[in-house]
């Protein structure tokens, strides 16, 4: 299972996943985004306060749902892994758990998963989904550090 998240450094564990699943003669890889549906929509201010109703929320969700699933769709056509059957799936929930519980209900056998190496106040700010999937897969997870990481703690 490869989680992504659309950006480029979510994608730098394509070469490796390549390596790896060749050489281990993986037979199926499943890319993974999820959908945090609690998530504001970014820049979505009214007056200095969010301004959406629960309808509006539902909309959000399902146009998030859409862009996932696109992205998806358009990563799958720019690979080519002829040796293993390529599937894909939007999951919808908080990250982390979403990912755990999906690999524990699929039989999932690796997670190959970058992570964006933040360290310092941002790292405690915006948490990490690499740490916490690591924390609460029951799976072994491979995390491939981003090209540009800064070592810190």
């Amino acid at each position: 299972m490869v989680p992504l998240d659309g950006s480029d450094l979510a994608e730098c564990v394509l070469p490796h996943l390549e390596t790896i699943a060749r050489g281990c003669q993986i037979a199926t890889v499943v890319f993974v985004r999820v959908v945090d549906p609690d998530l504001p929509p970014a820049n979505y201010l009214a007056g200095g306060e969010f301004g959406l109703y629960k309808t509006d929320f539902d909309q959000l969700k399902k146009h998030r749902e859409s862009e996932a699933e696109d992205y998806l769709k358009e990563l799958r056509s720019r690979i080519n892994y002829s040796w293993a059957k390529v599937e894909s799936r939007v999951l919808v929930g908080k990250v982390a758990e979403a990912l755990a519980d999906y690999a524990t209900k699929n039989g999932v056998d690796l997670i190959l998963i970058a992570s964006h190496g933040r360290s310092g106040i941002s790292r405690w700010v915006m948490g990490s989904v690499a740490d916490r999937l690591l924390r609460s897969a029951c799976v072994p997870v491979l995390m491939v550090r981003a090209p540009g990481c800064a070592p810190g703690i």
